[in-house]
């Protein structure tokens, strides 16, 4: 499903997420609108490197970011793989990848928009001002 958000668009893959195609809208728009700050949304995570870079990408809150190199240690391996597995998440947005940034960077983002929609995430959330 695509959806356009804050002026970029994005790729979801519902077919990962346990909810239907209105509920999942429902919440999007409520994220756009600011009456959510985290999707109640059950997602099957691949069984994979991106799987495990997606599962600890969710549970990065709402308004906080991690580095690649912060979950690249957590996952002992290297921040360029991290930024490769982020960049292959299907469903952005439900699974925060915006949320995962450089050290002195955005980094980048593979969503329609890339990078300047990256940065309208982190500013809906307060991260940027």
């Amino acid at each position: 499903m695509e959806r356009t958000l804050l002026g970029g668009t994005l790729d979801i893959d519902e077919t990962l997420v346990d909810a239907s195609v209105d509920e999942i809208d429902r919440q999007i728009r409520e994220y756009e609108r600011g009456e959510r700050r985290a999707f109640d949304l059950e997602v099957a995570f691949p069984d994979s490197f991106t799987g495990r870079v997606m599962e600890v990408m969710a549970e990065i809150p709402f308004g906080e970011t991690r580095t690649y190199g912060d979950i690249a240690a957590d996952l002992e391996t290297a921040p360029v793989a991290v930024g490769q597995a982020a960049g292959r998440n299907p469903v952005a947005l439900v699974v925060p990848c915006h949320r995962v940034v450089g050290a002195d960077s955005l980094g980048g983002y593979s969503a329609a928009g890339g990078v300047t929609l990256k940065e309208a995430l982190l500013t809906h959330e307060g991260v940027i001002d």
